[in-house]
């Protein structure tokens, strides 16, 4: 049996499915957001009571 990567749309179909169910995971998938558009300089501002996060970089897109 020969093991292949799957193409990234498919990797993208499969992590569009994903539940996210915290604070941390909400950011840690923004930063990788981030990374992926090529960002060099992230910022993130969290505020806990209201469960609300923003994310600026300087990415594309």
């Amino acid at each position: 049996m020969i093991i292949q990567t799957l193409p990234k749309n498919v990797v993208h179909l499969i992590a569009a499915g994903e539940v996210i169910d915290s604070i941390a995971a909400v950011v840690r998938e923004l930063i990788e957001n981030s990374l992926d558009a090529g960002a060099t300089r992230i910022t993130v501002s969290l505020w806990t009571e209201q469960w609300r996060v923003r994310v600026a970089d300087n990415g594309t897109g």
